[in-house]
């Protein structure tokens, strides 16, 4: 039987978290939530929950410096950035080291789905991480999925900027 995901809630709002806790529930996930950006952030850092939905305008500590946080850190944890600001600036707190982000008010549908998504996808990134030692070899290749490098005639190919990508999702796939 596969772990429930947890999920990680980090908004000042107690009415959200509710309807989010409920919702995320529902669908089988397990909750964490805080109500600040600190405890938001001491929590993403000890529980490693497997996705974060966070606001961006939080007492203590915003979404952006929480994000940047984990990031520094090294912590590839899916994060979903809720804000009730629609400014360009807002939306581009992806660049802060966010995966996806809604503006409020926001569909629960649409919302479920992008959760649903990001764990997938995380989930396909640690299968292919899990798989190190095993290489893949196909003739004079040789493949090592876990860092997605490739050798030919054991010299290091170099790979453009998309063909790592190409790498691990043919390495997921193998799995």
């Amino acid at each position: 039987m596969e772990e429930k995901k947890s999920i990680l809630i980090v908004e000042d709002e107690r009415a959200i978290v509710e309807i989010l806790k409920f919702n995320l529930m529902r669908e089988g996930y397990d909750t964490l939530e805080a109500l600040d950006g600190e405890l938001g952030l001491e929590l993403a850092r000890t529980k490693d929950p497997d996705l974060i939905l966070l606001d961006v305008m939080l007492p203590k500590m915003n979404g952006f410096e929480i994000c940047q946080n984990l990031r520094d850190a090294g912590s590839t944890v899916p994060i979903i950035m809720l804000t009730a600001r629609e400014e360009e600036t807002d939306k581009v707190g992806l660049e802060a080291g966010g995966d996806d982000y809604m503006t409020k008010p926001f569909s629960m549908r649409e919302l479920m789905a992008r959760v649903r998504a990001n764990i997938r996808r995380r989930s396909l990134d640690l299968d292919a991480r899990a798989s190190v030692g095993t290489l893949l070899k196909a003739g004079e290749l040789v493949i090592e999925p876990s860092t997605f490098s490739v050798t030919k005639n054991g010299e290091p190919v170099d790979l453009t900027q998309e063909e790592p990508e190409i790498v691990r999702q043919g390495a997921a796939e193998l799995n």
